[in-house]
This record gives C-alpha cells, sequence and structure tokens, in this order.
C-alpha cells in the first residue's frame, strides 16, 4: 500500500468526480415524481410508471451498451455519460420554463438517465481496474461507499430545503450541473489508460450482448453472488413504496419524521464502510463477506412489526441502521471481490449485465409486491419481503468457490 493509503492524483479526481455527481442525484432524489404530481398533475399510476417502466426500459437500452463500453476508451465513455445526463436532465427545466413540459418528456428522461447511469457505473469498474493495483481496490471502493452513504445523509434534506422554497426542478438543475462538474473532473485526471484489446470500431456481435451474463453464470463463485445481490435489493426496494403508504398513510406519521426515519440510519453506511477495510484485514475477505451478508438479512423482516408513535419510529430507525450498517460493510467487499474475479477485458460487460439484471428485478419487484401490498395489504407485504430476504444468505459463495480466481480468458 502507499503511504497513507494515497492512491494518486488521478483517482483523487475520479473520486471527487464521483462525490459531486452522487451529491447531485440525492439532492433530487425524489424530484421527478414530484414535478409529475405538482406540475403535471399525474395520478399513482403515472407516478409508479415514472419509477417502475422508467427503470426497465433504461435497463434494456443499457444492454447493449455493454459490449459497446468493453472495446472504448473507459474514460471517454465516463465523459461521454456524464454530458449524457446533463443533457437530458437540462431539458426539464428548459421546458418547464417554456410551459412545454409534458410526463412523456419525464418517463424519456427517466429512461436515459437510467441507460446512462447503467454504463457509467460499468466503465467506471473497468476503469478503476486499469488505475489501481488489485492490493488498493478495497480501498478505493470502500472511499466510493462512504461516499455514496454521505451524500444519502446531506443530500435528502437538503434538497427537501430547495424544493420547498425553490420547487423540485431546481433540484433537477442541481443534479444536472453536477454531472457537467464529473465529466469536467475526470477530463482533468489527464493521463492514459490501456487501450482496448478490440479497440476498433468492430461491429457488435449478438453475441457480445449476453457475454456478460455467459462469463457470471459459468463462474462457480459468481453466479450465486450476483443472483443474491439481485434478489437481496430488489426485496429491500420493493418495501420501500409500502413502507411510505404505511407510515404516511394509517400510522399517521409526518413527512419529516418519514425523512428522518431514513436520513439518520445513513450514517451506519458510512461507518460500515470505512469498517471494511480493517475487518477484511482481520478476518480475511471471505468471512467478512458472508457474515456481512448473512447479517444484512436479518433486519428487513422487523418492519412488519412497525407501529405508531415514537416507538414505531425509532424501530424503522434500528431496523434501517442496522440494515444499512451491515451493507456499508458489505458493499465495498463484494464489489471488490466482484472486480477480482472478472478478466480485465470483461469488466465493461460484466458489470454492466450485473446492473442491467439488478434495475429490471428491482423494477420488476417493486411492481409485484405493490400489487401483493393492494391483495394483502402493506404490513403483511411487507413481512414477506423480509422472510424472502432470509433465504438470500444461502446464495453466498461458499469458501471453497472462494478460492478459485475464475475461469482463464483465452
Amino acid at each position: 500500500m502507499r503511504n497513507g493509503h494515497r492512491l494518486g492524483r488521478r483517482f483523487g479526481w475520479l473520486w471527487g468526480a464521483y462525490g459531486t455527481s452522487t451529491l447531485g442525484t440525492w439532492l433530487a432524489f425524489g424530484a421527478f415524481p414530484l414535478i409529475a404530481i405538482q406540475v403535471l398533475h399525474a395520478g399513482p399510476a403515472e407516478v409508479a410508471a415514472l419509477s417502475s417502466a422508467g427503470a426497465m426500459a433504461g435497463a434494456a437500452v443499457a444492454v447493449p451498451l455493454g459490449p459497446w463500453v468493453e472495446f472504448r476508451g473507459k474514460r471517454t465513455v465516463l465523459i461521454t455519460m456524464d454530458l449524457v445526463r446533463f443533457a437530458a436532465l437540462l431539458t426539464i427545466p428548459i421546458t418547464y420554463v417554456l410551459g412545454v413540459l409534458t410526463f412523456l418528456q419525464l418517463l424519456l428522461v427517466s429512461i436515459v438517465v437510467a441507460a446512462a447511469d447503467i454504463t457509467f457505473r460499468a466503465a467506471s469498474g473497468a476503469y478503476l481496474k486499469t488505475l489501481l493495483p488489485a492490493g488498493e481496490l478495497l480501498v478505493a471502493n470502500a472511499r466510493f461507499e462512504s461516499t455514496t452513504w454521505t451524500a444519502t445523509v446531506v443530500g435528502p434534506p437538503l434538497g427537501g430545503a430547495v424544493m420547498g422554497l425553490l420547487g423540485p426542478v431546481a433540484t433537477v438543475v442541481a443534479d444536472a450541473v453536477s454531472h457537467l462538474l464529473s465529466a469536467l473532473g475526470i477530463r482533468a485526471m489527464g493521463g492514459h489508460e490501456p487501450p482496448p484489446e478490440r479497440w476498433e470500431a468492430a461491429r457488435i456481435r449478438a453475441a457480445d450482448l449476453f457475454d456478460g451474463w455467459r462469463f457470471i453464470l459459468a463462474d462457480v463463485a459468481l453466479r450465486p453472488l450476483f443472483f443474491n445481490t439481485a434478489l437481496f435489493n430488489g426485496l429491500v426496494m420493493a418495501t420501500q413504496p409500502l413502507l411510505a403508504v404505511l407510515m404516511l398513510g394509517p400510522l399517521g406519521f409526518a413527512p419529516w419524521q418519514y425523512g428522518l426515519a431514513f436520513a439518520v440510519p445513513a450514517v451506519g453506511g458510512l461507518l460500515g464502510s470505512r469498517l471494511a477495510r480493517p475487518l477484511v484485514t482481520r478476518f480475511g475477505q471471505h468471512r467478512v463477506l458472508a457474515v456481512a451478508g448473512a447479517l444484512r438479512a436479518l433486519w428487513p423482516f422487523g418492519l412488519a412489526f412497525l407501529g405508531p408513535g415514537t416507538a414505531g419510529l425509532l424501530l424503522v430507525m434500528g431496523v434501517e441502521l442496522g440494515l444499512v450498517f451491515c451493507c456499508g460493510v458489505f458493499n465495498p467487499v463484494y464489489a471488490t471481490y466482484r472486480l477480482e474475479r472478472t478478466p480485465a477485458d470483461r469488466v465493461a460487460r460484466t458489470l454492466s449485465a450485473w446492473a442491467v439484471t439488478t434495475k429490471a428485478s428491482t423494477a420488476l419487484l417493486t411492481a409485484a409486491w405493490g400489487a401483493l401490498g393492494v391483495l394483502l395489504g402493506p404490513r403483511t407485504a411487507i413481512g414477506l419481503a423480509g422472510a424472502l430476504v432470509l433465504v438470500t444468505p444461502f446464495l453466498l459463495p461458499r469458501r471453497e468457490k472462494v478460492v478459485n480466481r475464475g475461469p482463464k480468458v483465452p
């Protein structure tokens, strides 16, 4: 390791760019639904479609971009995706001022941004692997994770204040500008990256579109981890709308209490991400992956016992704090392990396939649990999701599989 875990000037620019765009995204958290409701007077079905259909369509658009990213300069792709998000988001305040903003435009922008997000993440993982030696990947991923949770703590309350003063469109402007600043930061990194193996503008074959999934499913350790993260993330996110309905409806919590219940526990994610590397150093990668992955599955079921008043608010905050802390430890370790097992010439396709699956499964499960919430009631549907989450630790890689570093690429 370098002295003081300094990862170099270029990583510093990348980290700063990531932090800027992440803060912008969390400042604008919830802006699209609010614009749809307050400006366009959309109903519940349209608001639900904005999140679920937008995410699904964005994932579908991102499928061919995985192999496209693989065979191009990753820094160029990062800058391009930031500029795409900047341009797409900027159309909203422009059309709002002109009085021609429509729901269809909101939906199209959400699709473009979702596809660009997936592509950016795939390119950033591939670029990080070329930028840093393997021994420093966990430090870098832990810093990204801690930045995410810091933005989660700061962004929504600050964004909520801005929305209250200036309206939700103002936070979309801030989000757009954050991506422009991110692009400028990545541009300022300088330096050179190794050229992709197939640098020439070759035509993407149909087989390339599914190569990321083929690699994941063929790897004895990545395969269970892939299903574990897709199912866990999908089930946890699927309960969030139901929890909002339960807390803001029958249980009578005020909006500020609902926001507080999820903002404060994000501190646990910041703490967990800072502990990830020391825990791996002391106990080993597999043990931390297995224990943190199992412990994070124990918390969601507790939300089924949510009640009104101060006790209910403390219950939500306690459950979310435990869940977020375990995720803060688990996420950088699993992200690093995934990079270590994936050959450099397949990272973009693998990460793209992973992100597409996670986003699509989250959208599908959210829609399914919305229907279950109508049929069974929000509390029962939340409890059912929590019970299913308890199964996810059985999908984590076994010790004997973790030793294998993955198939060799000819």
